[in-house]
Order: C-alpha cells, then structure tokens, then sequence
C-alpha cells in the first residue's frame, strides 16, 4: 500500500491520500460505514455487508478489485532447523492443538531429526484475511483434519492471538519452538524461516516463490461477471500442477461503482490507475506478486468505469 500510494501521489501532483493498515476486518467494516472512500482486504465481503456497502454507495453496486496477490507463509522457529516441510492434515493438527511437539511421528514422517520440544501456536486475534485464507487452505486440503470453519475470525483451538502480520512475526521471532502464519513479506522482513508445503499435486514440497505463486494464481476465475472481481479461489488450495503453492490471498480495494460525490470518485478512479499501473512495478521484490496481464485488464476495464 505504500508502494501504492506513493504511485498515485507521483502521478496526481499535489494530491494526498491517508491510508490506516488496521486489518481486513477494519478496512470492511470501514468503507460499509462510510468512514473512508475506499476499503482495504483480503478477504471478500459476506452478502450482508456487499448490501451494506451498497446502501454506503447511494444505492450503486460496489465492486471488488483485485490490485496484488500475496502468498501467506507458515513460519517457524526452531533453533535446530532452517527447513521444514508440512502438509495440510498436519497443519490443521498442529494448529488445533491435536499435535503438540515438534517430534510427533506426523511430523518426522515429512522431515528428519526434529527436536524432542514441544510446540508453541501463534495465531491471529483479529478480524484478518489472512487468517480466513489460511484456513480455508486448512478446510480444503486437510482431508477432514479441520472442521472449526473459516472466516476472518480465528477459529483453532490452540495458541497465542497477537494482532496484525507484523506482531505475528516478531512474535514467532522472538520464540523458539513457535509456529505462526503471516503474509510473505513480513516473514522476509523479520528473516523467518517458512514451511515449504506438500500439495496434493506432489510429494516434492513446494517453496514460495513469484513462480510458485505465479503457476496457483494462473488458476483464479473471477465468480461473478461484470466490473465486480471478486476471485474464485478454490483451486489455490489442492492444486493439480506440481510446483504450485497452495495459500495465497487477493488483496482486493473495496470501491463504489458510482460515488454519491463525483470528485471523489474521481479520485478513487485516479488512485486505483496508478496502483494497477506503474504501482505494479517491484512488488516482488516486497514478497507480492504483480497481477497477470489478463487480470490487470480486467481490472483497468471495471477502474475505467468508475464514477
């Protein structure tokens, strides 16, 4: 978002835009609200709060729009080990609370020499995409291992909660023996290690990557038609093509297809033509992966309809 709006300020001479990273909780409920003229998540929006957002727009459809994806990575501490391969069934296990040490057979069967200590969950208490992506990953791939559901809200039994991808990972930074889940780019900036997952695409584990991330999002149909882009994500999560890594979140910008007030439409049209135009460049180098060509089309197509 900083890249993001860096771009628009550059490209809109003497224009400001304030933006509050507080969570996809937060940034839905406070575009519904009419607190900000446009919403931040990565999550999609329920039926009842796409009405909601509605009746915030004047009565005009308002629409999601896909700007980046992200990989979530599962980190980890372990002082014994820099690498570590799961897969879902023991993942969902772990963050129920039904596996507790980092030696269980679950475990060892995928890796060797793991250390006789137990584990310490660490997971999200706020409203996060984030944390619905992760377990939905969990709901879909686990092979009936996670039953608790998935939304924005935590639902696992086990562990910590902390607030935000930042305090994830310096929480799991600062433990040994702790395991956590946080997007990409805060793993890298806290130079955590991440699990490589074992798909059921392939025994061979799969490491993020722009080309792991590239081959899963290859996959995604927008679910509906029209401007609203709103993703189908389903076939992130059990891939079928050896190499694709399998939980990966859309950052989507919550906009009013019409604006009640047209200068601000105007400007939210402004921000989003620099976010998905020159604002797209380097994001790899943050831990996000830019929007395919065909999907940044799509895109510019329902921006340019804004109004």
């Amino acid at each position: 978002m900083t890249q993001f709006v860096s771009a628009f300020e550059a490209a809109c001479e003497g224009q400001k835009l304030a933006y509050t990273a507080n969570g996809s909780g937060e940034g839905v409920s406070q575009f519904v609200d009419g607190q900000t003229d446009f919403g931040g998540t990565d999550s999609p929006m329920s039926a009842e709060e796409a009405t909601k957002a509605q009746e915030r727009c004047g009565g005009s459809q308002a629409w999601h729009l896909p700007v980046v994806f992200g990989p979530v990575a599962i980190t980890f501490n372990l002082a014994e080990k820099d690498t570590l391969a799961l897969d879902a069934p023991t993942l969902a296990k772990i963050f129920t609370g039904e596996i507790t040490r980092w030696d269980d057979p679950a475990i060892t069967r995928l890796n060797q020499s793991m250390p006789a200590q137990p584990i310490s969950v660490v997971h999200r208490s706020d409203e996060s995409g984030t944390s619905e992506t992760f377990q939905r990953y969990l709901e879909a791939a686990s092979d009936g291992a996670w039953t608790a559901g998935a939304d924005r809200t935590w639902k696992g039994a086990a562990g910590t909660g902390v607030e935000d991808n930042d305090a994830m990972a310096k929480t799991v930074y600062g433990a040994d023996g702790s395991i956590g889940y946080t997007e990409w780019s805060f793993a890298q900036a806290q130079n955590l290690e991440w699990v490589d997952i074992v798909t059921s695409a392939s025994k061979d584990p799969v490491r993020i990557s722009a080309e792991s991330v590239g081959k899963t999002i290859a996959g995604a149909k927008v679910a509906v038609s029209g401007n609203d882009l709103k993703l189908d994500t389903t076939s992130f999560y059990k891939p079928t093509e050896a190499g694709a890594y399998p939980i990966v979140l859309t950052t989507y910008e919550l906009v009013c297809s019409k604006y009640p007030d047209a200068d601000t439409g105007t400007a939210v049209k402004a921000f989003l033509q620099s976010t998905i135009g020159g604002g797209q460049a380097g994001l790899a180098e943050h831990g996000y992966v830019p929007l395919p060509k065909d999907f940044q089309e799509q895109v510019d197509t329902a921006v340019s309809a804004i109004s």
